[in-house]
């Protein structure tokens, strides 16, 4: 089965910054595991304000990506108010699919 890109899109809580940190180690430790296998292209927090983030996945199937939103401490501790993945056609750059 062939790799695809997704985007996985979180909204955050107004005041993320004050509360990540308890969870924030946890969460990037989910983070490089999945980066270590190459499921994981990038990721980070959107800036000024920090409302969101953007998690770019080039995966078989985006049931990897639920079972990691699942596990994510954000989530599980209500920092996450929404999520949602995309399929992406990436154009130029990155993995080839």
């Amino acid at each position: 089965m062939p790799k695809n890109h997704y985007v996985l899109l979180y909204d955050y809580v107004e005041d993320v910054l004050e509360r990540r940190q308890p969870y924030r180690a946890e969460h990037l430790a989910l983070l490089e595991g999945l980066l270590e296998r190459g499921e994981l292209v990038m990721a980070g927090a959107w800036a000024a304000p920090v409302d969101g983030a953007a998690l770019v996945f080039h995966v078989e199937d985006p049931a990897t990506i639920e079972a990691f939103v699942e596990q994510d401490p954000y989530v599980q501790n209500g920092l996450v108010t929404s999520w949602r993945i995309r399929e992406w056609t990436v154009v130029l750059g990155g993995p080839s699919p």
